[in-house]
């Protein structure tokens, strides 16, 4: 593996622990303005401290990113389908490489569609994909998207889909946790990072979803709207970090969690005199 593209998988899985946090915020792709992520300025600017790498577009990278921030970036350049469309799996390559190194990319990411009417396309755009990236020492990560179908998040299916990708040269898979997740991860020979999917009913289930994953072998999480949706969104991904980095239970990090919140809420705002002293 050449340098530069290890060196790039190295800023989103830490070398120390071999495993990473990225957050996403790339719905708008298909989704268009999601709840709490219609201004991704004002979503992404507080959680970037808190993110080891960052997964989004082009577009929302360059206007609601701050330049400045050395952020590493999981760059999605697929696309072509929108939730009111009738296939989610007709996609193609819509970014190019030479704008992700212009962007100063760390991995690329597409989604690839295991099963769907398009599989062909997908998987044929993945394998050009790698070959590109890897011109340029650019990773891939693929992610084994469903569409609209998720009762296909079995560890049969996403095992199935998990490996193929592996198969055709990604070297990050990014895939939904399911039970018997030991089975997916161990079938995959690349890191795999779990996606948080839609928003769970309370904080407490998208930490046990962590831990859980992280238990059954996962590199990591692609969190998104379990941490931009909750009403603490920072605590929560501290929350998340823990679990992932520092092996925190989920009672720890739940607790972690509420005391965060809790100081966050006692917080007494500065009032500063407009008189010279």
């Amino acid at each position: 593996m050449d340098w530069g593209l290890k060196n790039r998988l190295a800023r989103i899985i830490k070398p120390h622990d071999k495993r990473g946090v990225m957050l996403a915020v790339d719905h708008g792709y298909f989704l268009g303005p999601t709840e709490r992520l219609e201004e991704p300025r004002k979503t992404i600017a507080p959680l970037l401290p808190h993110a080891d790498s960052l997964m989004l577009t082009r577009g929302v990278l360059r206007t609601s990113v701050d330049a400045r921030y050395p952020v590493p970036v999981v760059l999605r350049v697929s696309g072509g389908s929108s939730i009111i469309g009738k296939d989610l799996s007709n996609e193609k390559i819509t970014t190019s490489v030479k704008d992700a190194i212009k962007l100063n990319v760390s991995a690329l990411a597409m989604s690839i569609f295991v099963g769907a009417p398009h599989e062909h396309e997908s998987l044929v755009s993945l394998g050009n994909l790698v070959n590109e990236g890897e011109e340029y020492g650019i990773p891939v990560l693929a992610v084994t998207a469903v569409g609209k179908e998720l009762e296909k998040r079995d560890a049969r299916y996403l095992g199935l889909a998990c490996r193929i990708a592996a198969e055709f040269g990604a070297h990050l898979v990014k895939t939904y946790y399911c039970e018997n997740f030991e089975k997916v991860v161990k079938a995959c020979p690349v890191p795999v990072i779990i996606a948080g999917g839609p928003k769970l009913a309370t904080e407490l289930d998208a930490l046990k979803l962590t831990f859980d994953a992280i238990q059954a072998g996962a590199s990591g999480v692609d969190m998104g709207r379990n941490i931009w949706q909750s009403d603490n969104p920072v605590p929560m991904i501290k929350a998340v970090k823990a679990i992932v980095h520092q092996n925190a239970t989920v009672k720890e990090a739940h607790e972690m969690f509420n005391m965060l919140k809790g100081a966050k809420k006692t917080v007494k705002p500065v009032i500063r005199s407009n008189q010279k002293s």
